[in-house]
């Protein structure tokens, strides 16, 4: 499969031939959906916790006797029906993380991938660089690149870029990421995704 390729100016520099194992594969959407689940899951901090009767401090002695006060029997002020007292069904802090094969994570990647490239989401570019950390610069290039009206936008280059990442944080929506650090929500949740040439080699390599 032939994908064009534009250069930072926004002009065509030609085609690129991509992996079709990577670009095109049939949409999984039960797997994705598992994988994007399962990613969701693992950022959850679980760290929710109450105290049931057993664990709130006090009520070993019992709070009056069994029989003749008129009021119900009662063993312990730490009750879940009294005030102070614990927790009927206590939250506790638990780990969400859910076990995703390795297998299976690279090939929801692959179908989300494809997906993006059926859907025209997907581009690809020579190279994505900033001489300095300066939102108007990242405005220019989003505009040559025929980009800047789109809602949420993904650069992906090869290696970490500090000047692009710093202009990608003050601009609402653009995000920039290497791409060891892609992952199936990100790809999903954006609009337009811009992957550099040296980038897409990375990739390929990775997910064979």
């Amino acid at each position: 499969m032939d994908l064009p390729v534009i250069q930072a100016d926004g002009n065509p520099s030609g085609t690129v031939a991509v992996d079709d194992a990577v670009f095109g594969v049939p949409f999984k959407e039960p797997l994705v959906h598992q994988v994007v689940t399962a990613y969701l899951a693992g950022g959850r901090a679980g760290t929710s916790a109450q105290k049931n009767r057993s664990q709130v401090r006090g009520g070993g002695r019992k709070p009056f006797r069994q029989k003749g006060t008129g009021s119900a029997r009662a063993g312990t002020i730490r009750s879940p029906l009294w005030r102070g007292g614990g927790t009927i069904f206590a939250a506790s802090t638990r780990s969400y993380a859910q076990k995703v094969n390795r297998k299976a994570y690279r090939v929801a990647l692959r179908s989300i991938l494809s997906e993006l490239v059926r859907q025209e989401r997907l581009r690809l570019c020579d190279a994505i660089e900033l001489e300095e950390p300066r939102t108007r610069l990242l405005i220019a290039l989003l505009r040559q690149l025929g980009v800047v009206d789109n809602r949420r936008i993904l650069l992906i280059t090869a290696e970490h870029h500090e000047s692009l990442a710093l202009a990608c944080r003050n601009v609402v929506g653009v995000n920039a990421c290497e791409v060891a650090h892609i992952d199936p929500v990100s790809l999903i949740d954006h609009d337009t995704v811009i992957l550099t040439s040296a980038a897409l080699k990375k990739l390929e390599l990775s997910l064979q």
